[in-house]
């Protein structure tokens, strides 16, 4: 399948479903067609707890529950009314999402937290990261492999000409390898979990998913290379970040067929340069690697730098739209 030359990463402003959907399918499936933009399930995280990254995919855990508290989401016994407005919000998103993809057949992207930013964020009774626990991580990837597996057959009933395309997101990934998490004092730190182990989960996770599948990170230092032995199809990043020691390991993803989903479009409020000006970045680093320009349209998809919810809704459209322009005009001139 063609994954699309140009996507959102996730978040969008505001509260309103409907708004919101008809633009992220009025950009990607109208304005370049569907075999070059990819449209998503958007996610709200203006709503309040429960829209957000972290609520939306607790709320997605099979057996496993999840209610806010004042230091944030704490793992529970039982599902309560945090739990079920997280699954209404979904509800009405999913709802949305259906009514503007009638007919529709192309590639379809939707997001969810990623195992080890989520065992970072969700508290367990005693207030520690559930990352303190290695038991609890295994817990957790389970719960969290199984409820997408529900997740993604209720979008595929919802949208049935959809290629969905599974996205991971874990901005914590590096903070997790690198033992930076914070204990609940803050003054100390969770050890690193070791890369093999990170690995695995992130392997048994991405499984779920018979079609193509990525994970994002708009944290500095993403883990190419292990994403990539991980069974990830496609990184997700935001390109500013990106340094020169980061060459050959991009280098090696390419050729060994990784997509990169390069995040060249500001995601909160400013001026948006032409759209040929916003790759030009990445024209230059495949120059850098040597890499054949012809290959360019094929192996980046262009999105925002992270998720837009702190723009305005004016920008967060202009920026999606820019994508577009962009996507095309690196397919055009990629010399």
């Amino acid at each position: 399948m063609r994954w699309g030359g140009a996507t959102g990463v996730g978040s969008m402003p505001g509260g309103d479903a409907r708004e919101t959907a008809k633009t992220v399918t009025g950009t990607f499936e109208g304005s370049v067609g569907a075999d070059q933009g990819m449209p998503y399930l958007a996610e709200l995280p203006a709503r309040g707890p429960g829209a957000d990254m972290i609520g939306r995919t607790a709320g997605m855990l099979v057996e496993l529950y999840a209610r806010v508290e004042p230091s944030g989401w704490r793992l529970g016994d039982r599902p309560g009314r945090d739990t079920r407005r997280a699954a209404s919000w979904l509800g009405e998103d999913l709802d949305a999402l259906e009514e503007f993809t009638q007919g529709y057949e192309g590639p379809l992207k939707v997001q969810a937290v990623g195992p080890w930013t989520l065992a970072a964020a969700l508290e367990l009774r005693n207030g520690e990261a559930a990352l303190s626990d290695p038991g609890a991580c295994r817990d957790l990837a389970g719960s969290l492999t199984e409820g997408l597996r529900g997740h993604l057959a209720d979008v595929k009933r919802r949208v049935p000409g959809a290629h969905l395309v599974l996205q991971l997101d874990e901005p914590s990934l590096t903070a997790v390898l690198r033992g930076q998490i914070k204990t609940a004092s803050q003054y100390r730190t969770h050890r690193a979990v070791d890369r093999q182990l990170v690995e695995s989960a992130l392997r048994d996770v991405l499984a779920v998913h018979d079609g193509p599948a990525l994970v994002h990170s708009c944290a500095p230092d993403v883990p190419f290379a292990l994403l990539r032995r991980a069974g990830a199809d496609a990184v997700s990043f935001d390109f500013e970040l990106l340094t020169e020691r980061d060459d050959e390991v991009i280098g090696e993803a390419v050729e060994a067929g990784t997509k990169l989903f390069a995040g060249v479009v500001p995601g909160t409020d400013g001026p948006l340069s032409d759209p040929a000006g916003s790759v030009m970045g990445v024209r230059k680093l495949w120059r850098r690697l040597g890499l054949n320009p012809g290959s360019l349209a094929e192996s980046v998809t262009v999105t925002p730098s992270c998720g837009l919810a702190g723009a305005s809704p004016a920008y967060a459209r202009a920026a999606l739209a820019h994508c577009t322009r962009a996507a095309r005009s690196l397919a055009d001139n990629p010399e």
